[in-house]
C-alpha cells in the first residue's frame, strides 16, 4: 500500500529546545503532539515513504492526512492536466513557452488552426478536456475572435491573450455558457474609457505601424505561467472549477513585468435599440 507523504508545501519543523511543529502550506505553525509515536520514524515514513514502524506512526500519519498535511500519491497519476489536450495558436514567441509549461503538467500540447476552431466552435468534435488558447503579440482586430467565443456554448474551453503597445493582456478563461468571452471583455474596456471611439478605432487598425516593445524571454515566460495557471484552475476537479480565473483581466507591463488584476463579468444580452421612427404615433 503506497505511504502517507507530506501534502505539497507542508513540512515538519523541529524546534530546538521544543515541541515540532507543522509548518503547513499557508505558512501557519502547528503544535505537533506525537504522543507516543516516534518523531524520526514518523518524518522518515512521511518524508521517505518508509512503511509506518507501528501503530502509533500509523495512527499520526493518518490524522496528517485528514488535517490536509499528508497525502497518499498515486504512482499512476500524473500531471495536473493529464488528459487536458491544449490547442495553440497565434505567436510562437508566446505559445513555444506555453506549450513546454502546459506539457509539463501532463498536457497533450497541439497547433491548430483558425478553421479547426471554426469547426469546434460549431459544435464539431467539441470535447471537455479541450481548451483553445490564442496568443497574439498584437492587438486583436474586431471579429476575429468571433467564432471563438462561441466554442464554450459547445463545452470547449477557451483562452486568449493578446499585446496592445506595451501592455500585454491577458483575458479571463471560458469554460462554459455564461462565461467572459473575447466581446464581453472589449465592451467592458470600452465602457471604462472616456476614449472608447479612439479605443475602437485603434483596435479596427487606424493607427500607426506597431513598434512594440515584443515580449523577450521573461516576459514570454511570465505571461505563459500566468495562462498556464488559468489552465491549471480550469482542469481542478470539483463544480464551478476556476471561477476567479473565468472572472479576471490581467494587464501584463513588458517594460517592467509588473502584473495588475481586474474583475470582469459577462455582458448580458439586451434587446435591440427600436429603429428610429418605429414608435407609436
Amino acid at each position: 500500500m503506497t505511504s502517507s507523504r507530506l501534502a505539497p508545501g507542508a513540512g515538519i519543523v523541529t524546534v530546538p529546545g521544543g515541541r515540532p511543529a507543522v509548518r503547513t502550506a499557508e505558512g501557519e505553525f502547528l503544535h505537533l503532539d506525537t504522543g507516543t509515536a516516534d518523531l524520526a520514524a514518523l518524518t522518515r515514513h512521511l518524508v521517505g515513504g518508509e512503511a509506518a514502524s507501528d501503530a502509533e506512526v500509523a495512527r499520526v500519519a493518518a490524522a496528517f492526512e485528514r488535517e490536509g498535511h499528508a497525502v497518499r500519491p498515486d504512482p499512476e497519476e500524473g500531471g495536473a492536466l493529464t488528459g487536458r489536450t491544449v490547442l495553440l495558436l497565434g505567436d510562437a514567441r508566446l505559445t513555444g513557452p506555453l506549450a513546454r509549461y502546459a506539457a509539463a503538467e501532463g498536457a497533450r500540447t497541439r497547433h491548430a488552426t483558425p478553421e479547426h476552431v471554426g469547426r469546434l466552435a460549431d459544435g464539431e468534435g467539441a470535447d471537455a478536456s479541450t481548451v483553445v488558447v490564442w496568443c497574439l503579440d498584437e492587438p486583436a482586430p474586431p471579429a476575429l475572435w468571433d467564432a471563438a467565443d462561441r466554442l464554450p456554448a459547445h463545452g470547449t474551453a477557451w483562452l486568449r491573450c493578446h499585446r496592445e503597445g506595451a501592455h500585454l493582456w491577458t483575458e479571463p478563461l471560458a469554460a462554459a455558457p455564461g462565461d467572459v468571452t473575447s466581446a464581453h471583455v472589449r465592451l467592458r474596456r470600452l465602457a471604462a474609457t472616456s476614449a472608447h471611439r479612439q479605443l475602437a478605432a485603434y483596435w479596427a487598425g487606424h493607427r500607426t505601424p506597431d513598434n512594440g516593445p515584443h515580449p523577450g524571454e521573461a516576459a514570454a515566460a511570465l505571461v505563459a505561467a500566468l495562462l498556464t495557471a488559468d489552465l491549471l484552475a480550469w482542469a481542478a476537479p470539483g463544480p464551478g472549477s476556476g471561477l476567479p480565473a473565468r472572472r479576471r483581466l490581467r494587464r501584463v507591463d513588458l517594460r517592467d513585468l509588473t502584473v495588475t488584476e481586474h474583475p470582469v463579468l459577462p455582458v448580458p444580452p439586451v434587446a435591440p435599440l427600436p429603429a428610429r421612427g418605429s414608435g407609436p404615433a
